[in-house]
């Protein structure tokens, strides 16, 4: 075959409608009128000599033909990306592009600080950060979308064979509750207390819900009796509702350094119980690594593992710093009672 019945330009709009699910936002995603995707459409298939779209649904839906097409169109496109980029690194970290993908809680808390770090060593190579699910940024490092990313929950098994998937760190999580409450002796309670606490909780499909409630199981705690007063879908979310007095939460660590700073909420520990989850650090070895991602791995992603230890570490004596003087410990709904507090 002398001439390909297709241009880039026509795979990159087949994607756009396939990933829009109209002709009309594909248009617009791509900043191009919608005529003009029609007669590209038109033109690739007539070129093709078989239809692409059913066009009988109100969404554009693909044919078995497009979704064929649209399958090795993915590939082709992503393999322009990586030439591009190998390109770039001709110039020695003069240019180019580093895109680090992360879950939740480390994309927002963690990888802006190594970002900043990598940026005022190489301000010249541009900076992209992917926040997403793990599952979904484990599909963006296996497609080279991504060129390396920190997950904390469990890659999907099929992407294992193609997936280098390295323990990375430890992930600690605090109990943290109101400044209102306060328990005597400290900040060490037992398993039956949390009975009588109010939480709040991440949704119940979160991978970190998931892996703070398998903990507690293992640890003897009937996750059941926990009186969850209400699920909202993000830290921050849940951060605000804690210190507006709502109740009780578990959080990592890395996402209440300034609160406890500020005195904004206050952290308790479990007596003998730590939850921590690990994360990890994955890449794809079968698709080009680029020499920005190169130095990041090497310079700052040490830095890392580092500062979660280092989080750790000063979270109990920032907390610390607040003066517990009350004997009684106040519980949500009214109900007050001492606490049976554990020598730490």
């Amino acid at each position: 075959m002398t001439d390909l019945p297709f241009t880039l330009d026509q795979l990159r709009i087949l994607k756009a409608i396939a990933s829009e699910g109209s002709f009309k936002r594909a248009a617009d995603s791509l900043y191009v009128s919608q005529p003009a995707v029609s007669l590209q459409v038109q033109n690739l298939e007539r070129q093709l000599d078989v239809p692409l779209f059913d066009r009988g649904g109100r969404r554009a839906q693909l044919t078995e033909a497009g979704h064929l097409l649209l399958s090795y169109g993915d590939r082709i496109l992503s393999l322009c990306q990586e030439t591009c980029r190998a390109i770039e690194d001709l110039q020695n970290l003069q240019g180019g592009t580093l895109i680090v993908g992360a879950s939740q809680t480390t994309g927002t808390y963690l990888m802006p600080r190594l970002i900043g770090q990598f940026r005022q060593k190489y301000p010249e190579v541009g900076v992209q950060l992917h926040v997403h699910s793990t599952r979904r940024t484990s599909w963006s490092v296996a497609n080279g979308q991504v060129d390396l990313a920190i997950i904390g929950g469990e890659v999907p098994p099929e992407l294992h064979d193609s997936l280098e998937i390295v323990p990375y760190a430890e992930d600690e999580f605090a109990l943290i509750v109101p400044t209102s409450y306060t328990f005597t002796q400290g900040e060490v309670i037992s398993r039956e207390d949390l009975y009588r606490l109010q939480f709040i909780v991440l949704d119940s499909q979160s991978t970190i819900r998931k892996v703070i409630d398998q903990i507690l199981t293992r640890n003897g705690i009937d996750t059941r009796r926990l009186r969850v007063e209400m699920e909202l879908n993000s830290i921050e979310a849940i951060k605000n509702a804690v210190q507006s007095g709502l109740g009780a939460a578990f959080v990592s660590v890395t996402a209440i350094e300034k609160e406890l700073q500020l005195g904004a909420l206050q952290q308790i520990h479990l007596d003998d119980i730590v939850i921590r989850r690990t994360l990890s650090l994955i890449t794809n070895p079968n698709r080009y690594r680029s020499k920005a991602a190169e130095v990041f791995s090497r310079e700052i992603l040490p830095q890392f593992a580092g500062l979660i230890s280092h989080l750790e570490t000063v979270a109990p004596s920032l907390n610390g710093s607040r003066d517990h003087n009350s004997n009684l410990g106040t519980i949500p709904n009214g109900q007050s009672g001492n606490l049976e507090v554990q020598p730490t």
